[in-house]
């Protein structure tokens, strides 16, 4: 379980190319032992924020710590408590597994058992397939494989299950689970909102290079404006004006005959009553909690 202990630290964070600050005052922290989601549209700064914990670029202001080292004047000791596997991530098209493996196991002074993660990862009957040759979801697991191999006590995990069919993303985010679950910390950025809710205990929404908010996926949806979605075919017609003035009631909107209308729980008994009063009987009912989707419009607006 996540302790209060930082991981990462991130303070006061900006980076800008040609000008334009892409990165703008980006301050989190990561606790030990959880899974801190950062989810934002493209061009929001997650990416860049990333590649400063890894010590990949140099921030133009601000400060970076992974366990208590400067990512960039402390890199080398970095690299053995911190694995990554990033955006774009590629091999050389003839490697196969076992000398991918081999090669990044050279590196680390005391390495995984790089048998024990191909174990975990299903890649034993992989071992001698070129890299060109694995699937997208085995080239992944490859990866996660290679960013463990160094005993890394934290692990970054840029848009890992990007391209991946349902399946595979599903295997990948359950692979995730087992990591944390052996003790590492993972910094997981993603586009995907159901993996975000899924998976992280907490998470930080980017927009326009800075924090919009951050907070749990459940925190995040229950600030969001409508955190339940009410849907019905009613029997007979129903004003709008009444559906509207209900307590907490969002938008209606109509298609065909049907009614969906956002609002929260209160909004549900209301609608409940109004219906009973007017002898009216809601065909389908359906009635569903918002989602981290909804959340995340709210905060990013059209840049979403």
């Amino acid at each position: 379980m996540p302790t209060t202990k930082p991981v990462i630290e991130v303070r006061g964070l900006a980076m800008a190319y040609g000008g334009k600050r892409v990165v703008d005052d980006v301050s989190f922290a990561v606790r030990e032992g959880e899974i801190f989601g950062v989810l934002g549209p493209n061009g929001a700064g997650k990416t860049t924020t990333v590649e400063c914990v890894e010590g990949l670029r140099v921030p133009d202001a601000g400060s970076v710590r992974v366990l208590g080292l400067d990512p960039v004047a402390d890199h080398r000791a970095v690299t053995h408590v911190l694995g990554a596997q990033l955006q774009e991530s590629e091999l050389q098209a003839k490697l196969t597994v076992r000398e991918a493996l081999e090669l990044y196991a050279s590196f680390y002074p005391a390495p995984a058992d790089w048998r024990s993660l191909v174990e975990r990862l299903s890649l034993e009957e992989k071992l001698g397939t070129r890299f060109a040759k694995l699937s997208g979801g085995q080239k992944q697991r490859l990866f996660i494989a290679l960013a463990l191999i160094g005993n890394p006590r934290v692990v970054v995990l840029d848009e890992l299950t990007t391209g991946l069919d349902p399946r595979a993303r599903r295997d990948t985010w359950q692979l995730i689970e087992e990591v944390r679950a052996g003790g590492v910390t993972v910094l997981l950025v993603t586009h995907f909102m159901e993996e975000a809710q899924r998976l992280c205990d907490r998470v930080a929404v980017f927009d326009k290079g800075r924090v919009a908010a951050l907070d749990t996926p459940a925190g995040l949806i229950s600030h969001a404006t409508s955190s339940t979605v009410i849907s019905f075919t009613p029997s007979e017609p129903i004003d709008e004006g009444e559906l509207v003035a209900l307590p907490a009631a969002g938008s209606v909107t109509r298609k065909g005959g049907r009614i969906t209308l956002e609002g929260t729980d209160e909004t549900v008994n209301a609608l409940i009553t109004l219906l009973a009063r007017r002898h009216i009987t809601a065909h389908q009912l359906r009635v569903s909690d918002a989602t981290l989707d909804d959340a995340f419009l709210d905060l990013t607006g059209a840049s979403a």
